[in-house]
C-alpha cells in the first residue's frame, strides 16, 4: 500500500503494520454492524430523567447502543486511509447485512424441532402465546432490516461525504470539526430514516395507540440522536488521540490519502 506522493513502495514490515490496522478497524465496524442489526429493536430502553419535577421522556433501542463506534471506524479510515476505503468498507457493510438476513431466513426455511401446524406448516406458538425465540429475533430483524440497510447507506455515504468536503475546505485542519460535524449530520439522517421506515414499513416500533403517533416518533427520533450526539462529542478526543498514534505507527500524513 502506497501513500500519495511517496517515491517508493514502503517496506514489507510498514506495509503489512497498514494492512493489520486497517482490518482491525474493519473487524470492528463489520463485527459491531452485526451485533446490532441481530439486537436491533428487540429491547427499548426506557432512560426517562426526571428534571426540576417533569419527567423527561427518553427511549433507545438497545441496537442503538453500539452503533456510535462505527462512525468512530469510518472516520479513522477516511482520515487515514482516504475516501475510496472508507466507501469500500460501507459497502462491505451493505453485503453483510444481507447475509445476515440470508441466514435468518434460510435458518426459518429449514426443518426444526419446532412444532408445527399439519396443515399450514407454519411454527406454532407455545401456551404463553409466543414463538420460538429464533422465530420472534427472526421476525423483528426482517421488521427492521429495510429501515437499518437504507439507514445505514443514507447515513454512512453522509458521513464520509460530509467527513472529506470539511476536510477539503479547512485544508486538512480541525480534525474536531470534522470528526463531529460529519457525524452528527449522518446520524441526524440515521435517526429519522430509522425510525419512520421501522414505523411506516414494518410496523415494529412500540407506540401506544392511545397518545400521539407524532410526539411518539419524535421522542424515539430525538432520543436516539441526542444519544448518538452525546457519543459523538465523547469520542472526539479519542479520535485525536488515535488518529496521532496511528499517523506515527503508520508513518502517515493524513493529509494525504492512500492510493487503493
Amino acid at each position: 500500500m502506497k501513500l500519495e506522493g511517496e517515491a517508493h513502495f514502503p517496506s514489507d514490515e510498514l506495509a503489512r503494520r497498514r494492512e493489520r490496522v486497517y482490518l482491525v478497524l474493519c473487524g470492528v465496524f463489520l463485527g459491531t454492524l452485526a451485533m446490532l442489526n441481530i439486537l436491533g429493536i428487540t429491547r427499548f430502553l426506557d432512560l426517562s430523567v426526571e428534571v426540576f419535577g417533569i419527567t423527561v421522556p427518553f427511549a433507545v433501542a438497545v441496537g442503538v447502543l453500539p452503533y456510535p463506534i462505527t462512525f468512530l471506524c469510518t472516520d479513522l479510515i477516511s482520515e487515514i486511509y482516504g475516501r475510496r476505503r472508507a466507501s469500500f468498507l460501507v459497502w462491505v457493510g451493505l453485503l453483510l447485512n444481507l447475509w445476515v438476513v440470508f441466514i435468518l431466513w434460510i435458518g426459518g426455511l429449514l426443518p426444526g424441532f419446532d412444532t408445527v401446524d399439519p396443515v399450514s406448516g407454519e411454527v406454532l406458538q407455545d401456551a404463553a402465546g409466543r414463538l420460538p425465540v429464533f422465530f420472534e429475533i427472526q421476525a423483528l430483524t426482517f421488521g427492521a432490516v429495510a429501515a437499518s440497510m437504507i439507514a445505514y447507506l443514507t447515513a454512512q455515504f453522509c458521513d464520509v461525504m460530509v467527513f472529506h468536503y470539511i476536510k477539503d475546505k479547512t485544508r486538512g485542519k480541525h480534525l474536531w470539526l470534522r470528526n463531529n460535524g460529519s457525524t452528527l449530520t449522518s446520524q441526524m439522517v440515521d435517526s429519522i430514516a430509522v425510525i419512520l421506515i421501522t414505523h411506516y414499513y414494518a410496523r415494529a416500533l412500540p407506540v401506544d395507540p392511545s397518545r400521539s403517533l407524532a410526539e411518539q416518533l419524535l421522542i424515539f427520533i430525538l432520543s436516539g440522536y441526542l444519544f448518538k450526539m452525546s457519543a459523538a462529542m465523547l469520542d472526539t478526543v479519542p479520535c485525536y488521540l488515535a488518529v496521532k498514534y496511528l499517523s506515527s505507527y503508520l508513518e502517515a500524513d493524513p493529509k494525504r490519502a492512500y492510493r487503493v
